[in-house]
């Protein structure tokens, strides 16, 4: 078995855990509901994707690596409510060269500024980018005019996030983007896009917890403030926005 397919593996094992659905369900049933659309960017071994579609809402799923690409054809080969786009995310279509981890698919990324903040940081030893493939690249507002606004969206992609949102130009309801504790200036810049499209309220996930860090939504500065006051150790985590703020409690 390849090391790429050992670490699919894994990340099967990991991200279908007995019990997760559970949760995931749970968390999700906030922002979904039966006849809703998805996006979900990133969509690496697609758990996101099946807890969207338990919920009962349709999905678009975004996954630009080819190998991943055939493992969720696989896993969602008899949903007809779920449509795969295999194609990076952007602030304009065209290309774009998305770095591999073969030992650890789910860090592949478009951005070179984020492996240079990987190289030598804590907590992110022995990661290499080892390959390098040309992926198109769309759009949410392409995505958007295709298959219509969704009403929540996730964007988990290794650095690149604030150029995904950069393509967007009409809020849905409610989305996330992941962040990291060695790229905190792109989560800034994500806060930053995102107030401009009219998102005045956020919460926050620590990891895969699940679980807001804030009992109630906070504005953008106490957001960006909590961020930078996290230890390195946090790692990483999802940041929520939402137009209806009381899905954020």
């Amino acid at each position: 078995m390849s090391g790429f397919a050992k670490a699919v593996g894994a990340s099967l094992r990991t991200y279908y855990a007995p019990g997760r659905a559970a949760l995931l369900d749970a968390f999700y049933a906030r922002f979904l509901a039966a006849g809703d659309l998805a996006f979900d960017v990133g969509t690496h071994v697609g758990d996101r994707t099946a807890a969207f579609r338990r919920l009962g809402a349709r999905v678009v799923a975004v996954e630009p690596q080819p190998r991943l690409a055939r493992a969720l054809r696989l896993i969602f080969r008899r949903d007809p409510g779920v449509a795969l786009v295999q194609a990076l995310v952007g602030a304009e279509p065209g290309e774009a060269m998305l770095r591999l981890n073969t030992a650890n698919p789910t860090v592949a990324t478009a951005s070179d500024a984020f492996i240079a903040a990987a190289d030598g940081a804590e907590g992110w030893e022995g990661q290499r980018w080892d390959a390098a493939i040309a992926r198109p690249v769309t759009t949410l507002d392409a995505l958007a005019a295709r298959h219509g606004l969704p009403a929540f969206v996730k964007i988990d992609v290794e650095g690149f996030e604030a150029a995904v949102l950069r393509g967007l130009s009409r809020p849905p309801r409610a989305l996330s983007f992941e962040f990291t504790t060695i790229q905190r200036e792109v989560a800034l810049e994500c806060l930053g896009l995102l107030g401009a499209l009219g998102y005045r309220r956020f919460n926050a996930c620590l990891g895969e917890s699940m679980a807001f860090v804030h009992p109630v939504p906070v504005e953008a500065a106490r957001m960006a403030d909590w961020l930078m006051g996290l230890p390195h150790a946090a790692n990483s985590g999802d940041i929520y926005a939402s137009l209806t703020p009381e899905r954020l409690a």
